[in-house]
């Protein structure tokens, strides 16, 4: 993995099993690794600038090179549920790997563009960059930092 991979591309949905079943059935994409964002174990978790406890079911299986995220909101407010409530279910966000994250999001501000959704899940760092203006979804920055073992998968 090189810096500035394209290394995921993300879709909110509002049915994980659903989605799931659907990737399984219909492109043989498995198995997905399930996992629940939520505090203490999601960390410095920020939307738009402010701390907050939202929380949310992802899925994820490799496409390829590519890793494929389902998300699914549970709780609290958050861009996955303004994506919906704005588009429906759909293409939320691809995701770029830099090891240094900070180093990356400076040169993004110093360009205007802000981290709008940030949070930190074991070693794993996700920062939303506010370029739904410019590229009709967003972009997220990650270290692609090591996670603990999945909730469970899917298929069992």
């Amino acid at each position: 993995m090189q810096e500035g991979d394209l290394i995921q591309v993300a879709y909110v949905v509002r049915d994980l099993e659903g989605a799931m079943k659907f990737y399984v059935e219909t492109m043989g994409i498995k198995p997905w690794a399930i996992y629940t964002f939520a505090p203490p174990v999601l960390e410095r978790s920020m939307v738009r600038g402010k701390p907050s406890n939202h929380t949310y079911r992802i899925a994820l299986a490799q496409a390829g090179p590519v890793q494929l995220e389902l998300i699914q909101p549970l709780t609290g407010r958050s861009t996955y549920d303004e994506f919906l409530e704005k588009k429906g279910e759909g293409l939320h966000h691809v995701k770029f790997y830099y090891p240094d994250c900070q180093k990356k999001l400076e040169e993004f501000k110093a360009k205007g563009i802000e981290v709008i959704q940030s949070g930190k899940f074991d070693e794993d760092e996700h920062y939303y960059l506010d370029t739904e203006k410019f590229y009709g979804i967003l972009i997220e920055l990650g270290n692609n930092g090591s996670m603990r073992q999945p909730e469970r998968f899917f298929p069992a």
